[in-house]
């Protein structure tokens, strides 16, 4: 589906047989909760529902590895690049529900650079998924590490959960923070403590 509002073309692609699919099953979910899909304000939510479910998981359908390979650059620069705030939404693969925050992403490169713009499509690769934050902390770790081949790559992520907020504990403002690193920011703690400053995280 494409919209142009303001000269802003929005462009949307979904499988059509996966959204008439899953809005079936979404139909059935309302009714198993007690409400009437039928009535005026539901009659389109399973469409929509199902169409939502698509552009959040949409990471699948994502190659992280080569959308890196797309803007590698030769380029003898060996000082750490830091790509940091990137915004990340994705949902917790025990409940379903969102979490949110920020992903801060460093590299040293070892005679290879990347388009800055990759780093946050690589981010967004794997948060468009079912996740846990510890293991997309790792996962976008270890494809820039795998496929950029730097002398360093760090990842912090610090996010929301909805499951923490809406249920389970009820904890509104908690923050739950990950990380990790390889290469010279695993080994120097120099190179390490550099980034958290620069990045204004403080890990206990």
């Amino acid at each position: 589906m494409n919209t142009n509002l303001n000269g802003y073309e929005k462009i949307e692609r979904y499988n059509e047989e996966n959204t008439k699919q899953l809005a079936l099953h979404y139909k059935e979910i309302l009714r198993l909760l007690g409400e009437n899909p039928q009535r005026e304000g539901l009659l389109k939510t399973p469409e929509r529902v199902a169409k939502a479910m698509e552009f959040f998981t949409q990471g699948y359908d994502m190659n992280p590895a080569e959308i890196l390979r797309s803007a590698m650059f030769k380029e003898d620069y060996k000082q750490m690049v830091i790509v940091k705030d990137i915004e990340i939404y994705s949902l917790c693969e025990h409940h379903m529900v969102p979490f949110f925050g920020k992903a801060h992403v460093a590299y040293i490169p070892n005679g290879t650079i990347v388009g800055l713009s990759k780093i946050p499509r690589v981010v967004d690769c794997f948060a468009r998924r079912l996740q846990v934050q510890e293991r997309m902390t790792r996962e976008i770790l270890t494809c820039i590490h795998e496929t950029l081949n730097p002398l360093g790559v760090a990842v912090v992520i610090e996010a929301r959960h909805l499951c923490m907020s809406m249920r389970g504990v009820q904890k509104q403002n908690s923050l739950t923070t990950t990380s990790d690193f390889i290469g010279a920011f695993k080994r120097d703690e120099k190179t390490r403590g550099e980034f958290m400053r620069l990045i204004g995280v403080h890990l206990v």
